[in-house]
This record gives C-alpha cells, sequence and structure tokens, in this order.
C-alpha cells in the first residue's frame, strides 16, 4: 500500500474518486491493534483464516496497551481464587445487570490466558518457588497479579505476530484508518476507510469483521482542557461505538459510564492496583480510610466523589507511611510503566511520595466496557447482534473485563470468526458512498473551522450537561447541544490525511455522546452509584429497571430503546433473582422539555462571538491549549541504527545480528541487543548472558533488562547457566542481580551457587540471593544469615523467605526430615524478633503468623502489641492468629482500641480466625462499627 504522496504543505488534499478505491480482501478483518485485536488476529490466523488486521496508527505501538501494563485487576488463579466467586463479585459491583455468561469466559478461561501470554514472554509476578504472586486489593478476593516488569507487552505481542508462520496468514496493514462496517442482506461483509498517511480511499470484502477499537476515552473533557489529557488513551474515540451503531449493532449500558479516580492536576490513574499490594491505600485529610464498597465500581466512586466534596476533603493515596524500600519500588513502576512524566509532575510541584500524599480527584467520563459496563453486546463467543460481527475488548460489553478479558474475548472472536471465507458479492455502493462522503466532506471547506475548536466545544457541552450528576432538564439541553454540533462538524475543514482521521473521530465521539445522553435519559432510576447517579430519580429501581438498556439504528435512522430482561444467573448471587423473560421496546427517547427565561418583548441581541488568536486558529487550537507543550523533534538516528530498525522486520538469525551485537558504538550495541530481544531467534539467551559483560553500562542494563523480560520463554540451556554464573563475578551490580533472577527463574541454580552471592556488597544483589534461596527451601542458609546481613531490606526479605520456606514444609507435611529445619527457622525468627529495627521485628512477627508461633514467643507477641512502632504492634497481631485462642484473643480484642488502624485491621484479620469462639465474635462486632472502612468491613465479612 502506498504511504507517502509529493503534495506541497500548504495545497489541500485532493478528494480521491470512489471508483480510485484500493480493494483488499480477507477471511477475517480485524479493526483495531491493541490488546483484543493482536490476540484475535493470532487465534484467527492459527486457525488457518486469512487475517487483515487493520490500524489507524502503527502496530507495534498502539492501543491502551503501548506503554505497557503494570498489573491484571482479574486473575482467577486456581488455588487463590474460584471462577464462580469471581463471576459474583462482578456481578454485585454491577448492581446485578450482567450477562453472566460473558463475565464467566473471562473467569474460565483467564488463567489459560495467562499462561498462554506467559508462553509469549509476558512477564507476571511469581513468588521464590514460581508460583504466580497474586495479591488482595479487594477485600473479597485475590485477583490481582503484579507485572512489575510489564512495560513490554505490546513489544511481545508484536513478536508474535511477525513470527514467520503469523505472516504467511496476517497482512498488517498500518495507518489504515475504517470508518464504517459494510453489511449486506443483514450481516457484515467488509469495510470502508482511508489510508491516514496518503488519503487513499480503501475498501474491504472479508468474511467477517472484528472490532477492536478500543474504549471511547475522548468522551468528556479533561479537567485540564486539553483534548488529549484524557485519562484513557486518547486515540481511542468511540470509533468502533459508532461504526458498531451505524452497522445495525446493539449497545447496552451506554449510560453507564466510565469514570475513575485519578492524580488531581495530572489526570494519571492514582494506581490504587499498584500501590495497594505495597501497602498504600486512600485515606480523606484526616488521614481515614473511607471507602466500604469491596470492589472498585460505581459504588466506591459515590463514596469517593461524596468525601471529596465533604468537609473531610480532599482524598490522598496515603504512601508516605510506607518504608523506603517500597517507595523505590512504587517509583520504579508509577514513574517508568504507568505513566513517564509522572515523576516529572511531582518534582515540578517538589512533592515526594516518602514527605507528601497524593492529591486524588476524578477523571472526565468515558464509555468502556473493560472498566465499567458500557459498550456492544456481544454472547458469551463475542459476536454481535449483527451476524459475523464481533466486537472484543474495552468495545465489548463484558463488565470490568481489564486486559485479561479483552485477550479472551479477542482469542473467542478470532477463533469463531475464522470459520468464514470472503464475501463473494458485489460491496453496497450506497454504504461505500456515505463512507466516502464522511470521510472527505472536510476537504471541499479546507478554511472551515478546524478540528480542535470543533472537538473541544463538543466535548465541554458533555461535561456541562452530561456527566453525573445527570438531569432529565441537563440531558435534554446536551441533547439539543448534540444535534447543533451537526451543522459544526459538517462545516469542518481540513488539508491533510491526518486532520481527515482527527474529523471523522468528531463524528464518533458525537455519536457516543447522543448515545450516552439519550441512554441516560431513557433509566428513570439511579444505578451503578455515580455511574448512573440522576437527580430526579434518585432511587434505585429493580422492579422497573432490572433491565439491560440496549439501543440501535432504526431503519429511520433514530435511536431506538429496548429493555431486556437480564437472563437467569449462572452462579447465584444474594440479593438479585432474575429470571429472564420478554423484552419490552422502549422506541425513540426524546428530550424533556426544558424551561426558558419566558416571552419576550423584544428578541434578545446576539452577543458577538469571542475573537480568536490568529495564532491559534492558524494552528488549529483553541485558546486553552495555547500553552500545551510540544513534544521535542527527534534526534538523527545513525546509518547502523537505522538498519537495525530494517533488520527487525526481517526476522534474522543471530549470525546477522551478530556484527551489530559486537560493533564499536555502545548505542549501536544496545540497539542490537533490543532487536535480538524482539525478534528472539535461536540462541537469544547465551547472546544476552554475553551481553551481560559487556564494557558499556547502558547495553549491560539493556541485556539485564531482556533477560528478565525474556525468563518465561528461554530455554534453560546449559550454555546460558554457564554465561549467567559467569555473570555474578562481574562489577556491575545489576548484572548480578538480573542474572541471579534469572537463574532462580530457570532452575538453572543451587544451594552452593545462591549461597555464595549473601555475601556480595550490593544489597539488591543479596535480595534476589535471598529469593533464590528461598526458591530452593534452603532453609539453613537462610537461617544462617538472618542476624548477620547489614541490611534492613535484606533481613526483612530473610525474615519473610522463612514463613514461605516454614509454609512449604508445613504444606508438604514433612515433620520428621524437616525437624532440623524447623528448628533453625524458629530459632532465626527468635534472633529477628530482637533485631533493632523495627521493621525487621514485624516482618518475623508476621512469619510467626504463618510458620506458626512456639509456647515460648505468645508472651512476647503479646507484649509486642505494646510497641511503640505500629508496625510491630500490627506483626504481633499476625502472629497471635495461630495460637491459644484463650491467651489470642483477651489481647487482640484490647488491639482493637489501637490508634493506628493498620494494627486494628491486623487484629480483626486475627480474629477472623479464631471467629468460632463466641469472644472472638463478640470483638469482631464491636469493630464492624469502626471509623476505618477497612476494619469495619472485614470485621463485617468475618462474622
Amino acid at each position: 500500500m502506498t504511504t507517502s504522496v509529493n503534495r506541497p504543505a500548504d495545497t489541500p488534499l485532493a478528494v480521491p474518486s470512489l471508483t480510485d478505491a484500493e480493494e483488499l480482501t480477507c477471511d477475517v478483518l480485524v479493526v483495531g491493534g491493541g490488546t483484543a485485536g493482536t490476540m484475535a488476529a493470532l487465534t484467527a490466523a492459527e486457525h488457518g483464516a486469512n487475517v487483515l488486521l487493520l490500524e489507524k496508527a502503527h502496530v507495534r505501538h498502539s492501543g491502551a496497551l503501548a506503554m505497557g501494563m503494570d498489573g491484571v485487576n482479574n486473575a482467577v488463579i486456581p488455588g487463590r481464587a474460584e471462577p464462580d466467586d469471581y463471576v459474583a463479585e462482578i456481578t454485585r459491583a454491577n448492581d446485578g445487570i450482567v450477562d453472566q455468561s460473558t463475565v464467566r469466559q473471562t473467569a474460565t478461561r483467564g488463567f489459560a490466558m495467562v499462561q498462554r501470554l506467559e508462553s509469549y514472554g509476558v512477564k507476571f509476578e511469581k513468588d521464590e518457588h514460581g508460583d504466580y504472586a497474586v495479591r488482595q486489593v479487594h477485600r473479597s478476593g485475590s485477583y490481582v497479579l503484579p507485572m512489575p516488569e510489564g512495560k513490554d507487552v505490546k513489544k511481545v505481542l508484536y513478536r508474535q505476530l511477525r513470527r514467520r508462520e503469523m505472516r504467511e496468514r496476517i497482512r498488517i496493514e498500518n495507518r489504515v484508518m475504517p470508518v464504517r462496517v459494510l453489511t449486506s442482506g443483514g450481516r457484515a461483509v467488509g469495510a470502508a476507510g482511508f489510508n491516514t498517511r496518503t488519503g487513499q480511499f480503501v475498501q474491504v470484502r472479508a468474511g467477517a469483521v472484528i472490532l477492536a477499537t478500543g474504549a471511547c476515552g475522548r468522551l468528556g473533557l479533561p479537567a485540564s482542557g486539553y483534548l488529549y489529557g484524557t485519562y484513557e488513551n486518547p486515540t481511542n474515540a468511540g470509533d468502533g461505538y459508532a461504526m458498531a451503531y451505524h452497522a445495525g449493532a446493539e449497545l447496552t449500558g451506554i449510560e453507564c459510564f466510565q469514570i475513575n479516580p485519578l492524580i488531581k492536576d495530572y489526570n494519571g490513574p492514582a494506581c490504587a492496583y499498584v500501590a495497594n499490594p505495597f501497602g498504600g491505600y486512600q485515606v480523606n485529610r484526616h488521614g481515614e480510610r473511607f471507602i466500604d464498597s469491596d470492589y472498585w465500581s460505581g459504588q466506591m466512586m459515590a463514596e469517593f466523589a461524596a468525601e471529596v466534596a465533604s468537609d473531610r476533603g480532599p482524598v490522598y493515596l496515603k504512601l508516605s507511611h510506607l518504608p523506603e524500600e517500597s517507595v523505590s519500588a512504587l517509583e520504579t513502576i508509577l514513574h517508568s510503566t504507568e505513566r513517564p512524566t509522572r515523576g516529572t509532575f511531582h518534582s515540578g510541584r517538589g512533592h515526594d511520595y516518602r514527605t507528601h500524599d497524593v492529591e486524588m480527584h476524578i477523571s472526565e467520563i468515558g464509555l468502556c466496557g473493560g472498566h465499567s459496563a458500557s459498550g456492544v453486546r456481544v454472547d458469551d463467543q463475542a459476536r454481535t447482534t449483527v451476524p459475523r460481527l464481533y466486537a472484543a475488548g474495552d468495545l465489548a460489553c463484558v463488565p470490568h473485563n481489564y486486559m485479561i478479558g479483552a485477550f479472551v474475548f479477542g482469542d473467542l472472536a478470532g477463533a469463531d470468526a475464522s470459520q468464514y471465507s470472503p464475501y463473494e458479492g458485489e460491496l453496497p455502493g450506497e454504504q461505500l458512498r456515505e463512507a466516502h462522503e464522511l470521510i472527505y466532506r472536510p476537504l471541499r471547506n479546507p478554511d472551515g473551522p478546524p478540528q480542535p475548536q470543533v472537538e473541544y466545544k463538543l466535548r465541554r457541552f458533555v461535561n456541562d450537561y452530561v456527566a453525573p450528576p445527570k438531569s432529565g432538564a441537563r440531558l435534554s439541553l446536551a441533547l439539543e447541544a448534540f444535534e447543533r454540533m451537526r451543522a459544526d462538524i459538517a462545516a469542518m475543514g481540513a488539508r491533510t490525511p491526518h486532520e481527515l482521521m482527527r474529523c471523522a473521530e468528531v463524528t464518533f465521539i458525537r455519536d457516543c455522546a447522543e448515545m450516552a445522553a439519550r441512554s441516560s435519559l431513557a433509566r428513570t432510576e439511579s444505578r451503578w452509584g455515580l455511574y448512573h447517579d440522576r437527580l430526579d430519580h434518585p432511587a434505585r429501581d429493580d422492579a422497573s429497571w432490572f433491565h439491560h438498556l440496549d439501543l440501535h439504528k432504526s431503519p429511520s435512522g433514530a435511536m431506538e430503546f429496548t429493555a431486556r430482561p437480564v437472563a437467569p444467573y449462572l452462579v447465584p448471587v444474594d440479593g438479585f433473582a432474575p429470571v429472564g423473560g420478554l423484552s419490552r421496546s422502549l422506541g425513540e427517547v426524546h428530550a424533556e422539555d426544558v424551561a426558558t427565561a419566558g416571552s419576550r418583548d423584544l428578541a434578545p441581541v446576539a452577543a458577538r462571538a469571542p475573537a480568536v488568536d490568529a495564532e491559534d486558529s492558524e494552528q488549529g487550537r483553541t485558546p486553552s491549549e495555547r500553552y500545551e507543550p510540544s513534544a521535542p523533534a527527534p534526534e538523527q538516528s545513525s546509518t547502523r541504527l537505522l538498519e537495525l530498525v530494517a533488520l527487525a522486520d526481517e526476522e534474522p538469525e543471530l549470525a546477522a545480528l551478530q556484527p551489530y551485537l559486537t560493533d564499536p558504538v555502545p548505542a549501536v550495541r544496545r540497539e542490537a541487543v533490543a532487536v535480538l530481544t524482539e525478534t528472539l531467534p535461536p540462541g537469544t539467551g547465551s547472546a544476552l548472558s554475553a551481553a551481560l559483560r559487556d564494557t558499556a553500562a547502558e547495553v549491560r542494563a539493556t541485556a539485564a533488562a531482556s533477560l528478565r523480560e525474556l525468563v518465561e520463554t528461554l530455554p534453560p540451556e546449559p550454555e546460558l547457566r554457564d554465561g549467567l554464573a559467569a555473570a555474578l563475578a562481574e562489577p556491575d551490580p545489576v548484572v548480578r542481580a538480573a542474572a541471579l533472577d534469572v537463574l532462580r527463574a530457570l532452575r538453572l541454580g543451587d544451594i552452593v551457587l545462591f549461597a555464595d552471592a549473601l555475601a556480595d556488597s550490593d544489597t539488591a544483589v543479596r535480595i534476589e540471593a535471598v529469593r533464590a534461596l528461598v526458591s530452593v527451601d534452603a532453609a539453613v542458609e537462610l537461617a544462617r544469615a538472618a542476624v548477620t546481613d547489614p541490611s534492613r531490606e535484606v533481613r526483612v526479605a530473610i525474615a519473610k523467605g522463612l514463613a514461605t520456606v516454614g509454609a512449604e514444609r508445613l504444606a508438604d507435611d514433612l515433620p520428621s526430615t524437616a525437624e532440623p529445619a524447623a528448628d533453625q527457622i524458629a530459632a532465626a525468627l527468635t534472633a529477628l524478633l530482637d533485631d533493632p529495627d523495627a521493621l525487621v521485628r514485624a516482618a518475623a512477627y508476621g512469619a510467626l503468623g504463618t510458620t506458626g508461633c512456639p509456647a515460648p514467643l505468645t508472651e512476647r507477641a503479646v507484649a509486642a502489641l505494646s510497641e511503640q512502632a505500629w508496625q510491630v504492634r500490627a506483626g504481633a497481631a499476625t502472629a497471635l492468629s495461630v495460637i491459644d485462642p484463650e491467651v489470642a484473643v483477651p489481647a487482640l480484642a484490647k488491639a482493637l482500641a489501637d490508634a493506628n488502624a493498620d494494627v486494628r485491621k491486623a487484629a480483626v484479620l486475627a480474629l477472623t480466625r479464631h471467629r468460632a469462639t463466641e469472644e472472638a465474635r463478640a470483638a469482631l462486632a464491636t469493630a464492624a462499627s469502626d471509623a476505618d472502612a477497612d476494619v469495619r468491613a472485614y470485621a463485617a465479612r468475618a462474622l
């Protein structure tokens, strides 16, 4: 496909003829190269289909996954969570309005998807024994699987797309943007779009179409006023929502908005799923936890919004109480994978997580199935209501589906769509003409209002009239405004293909805005907390509205609505009992009459439009965007670097990369390591281990990061083991730490090798040595180092490691053969109870709660409930969870009056293990009214 045109910069692009369209043919057309789209393409190709993947940007770095991922929010790992529990959790979070058959697909298929991704090279956090390190963030289940090195997820997926066997089946067309799905005989037959670089019109005939275009993140306007400063990926402008609607598919739950807690003035996520496993949490200005909702949902956002608006606000993400090692780890994750500019933002304000908690606020509204419940209606195979049209990812209405759900439904869509062959009839001419007009209309008026100004105006109306709390009057005004915006959108001007893309996106945003307003007007109740809060209908009305609200485009072009009863559940959930039944048609939903100032004798004089700065008009921006920083110009690349970039697309063998791996310029060698990591030819492991000994620190660091990234896919070969073992003698601690990590993960090391590293001069290396020794159950070696290491971080790691080894021995039921080791563990933990550092003592007491607290230490644990450091008191409460209730319960009941909420929380959790006794239940009853939300929630759950 042509990728460039020779045209003077100031000359508008000529409107191409409809008859000059380039036609592409495929079995399966995938629209969108992000999370779901990539997986859909891979699966369809694996099933034998010829796939065409269209991406309006570039698949290598497109979609919400482009910057990587710091964790999975919904991993149902066997032994840690049950699929039925997860389905029930999502049902409660969505106020019962759920098609459980779709949610259950994520619950039951998610673990296999984690393993599939891992086989590709995606790295999930594991403990020392290779088990998934799932964390409990929600109070009722452990579903959060961190990905501290997940910044390269998209790169890993792109590497799969570029495998030779996939390249034979998958054709990728970057910079091609579909605007309409083509239908014939009531089914999807292809798509129409254009090249965003050349402007060429493109038509596709296909056997099936999979929409995977992501959320509508550019719906509401951020508080900053920047068009692209959104919480969600700003390239996701609702393309798929609009295409599905105009193709005749039903959409559902569009009144259930996505709203998120975020960093005030930065519009980035506050990262509870990252910070909470480290011990961070949300507090009001008094330092109190206040969220009662079990799951991050609309109800949680309602509690959050109420706290922000009350005299207890502002609200903060509290991190300042965490030890240095936790703060450093959080900075590494939050300032790289999550948002690279976040560190700069905090630095500019003179804020540090060690001294300042992070003020939080609320995001603009959006539409997103993956984070709330608004999207295209799909069944449990990702099929929409239009035959051969599929939807997956944040576009599809599978509530709280997140990343793993996007992969699961991409996989389902790809598998089901692969059965179809290309449409052989004539493509629908009228639909092609309408798509052509939508795309190229702005070229006929090149000096018309620029897209940024029109989009800014449109999204201001969304903020003013559609964002919660909602009312019939404001929603009606929104519909009037969106109708007027049709004329503004028709008058938009453009000169370049890129501007055409942005103009088309504005039409999608307008369609989504109208859907959101009409759906919100149709549902005359309040539901989902802040997501659909109607001031004029403040109560939830299950009698009338325990239904999905579906919308579709009528033959006349109007939006029509249907109330569809919730289908009977597969997993019973207390408080909800859907029985299914017939849907009821609501027809069109019209705006209400909105009162005005009344009749006038004289018509008011129209105010003059505010002057637009000439420079702003020329640049195509609104005044509020004038000072948005622009990206720096890229530096000139060397010839060798350009050669490497080209080589990466050719799937080179190791021999072809070898000259670059030994190039005299470090930057070239570093890029060669990056290409090696992306293409993964045979011999990659040994080549990377050799690069660990490079003379340049930047090359060594890249090789170390690559080995950690690829650890799940590298074969545990002797050459790799020898190279990593040799790297343990390198002077660079980054190299030594990485070598230990990979040796442990690939089971290539032994006790002797790992124990020697306990004498390393670098703290990070010794911590990796501790993890490695835990992986081989080296209790004796860990016990010997428990009190001798000079670093607090290492001693804490040893205490936690001893707990893990002790728990493994208990689980394996090896009392006779394990007695000497058990004695060593008990002796080491006893010694750590006398450590001068409070965090070490706290970790030792916490470990006793896992290994068992011997009788001689019971009195010490009770006494430790009075220690000055709250961490020690919390650890002691944990230790008391495994001792005789007659001793533990009275002490823990007293701890419920502790001034520190975390100590009270630890006491509640310990009492939960003693709840068979009447005294423990009585104590828990008193905690159910605690001022701290976590304390009372866990107490209520225990009762």
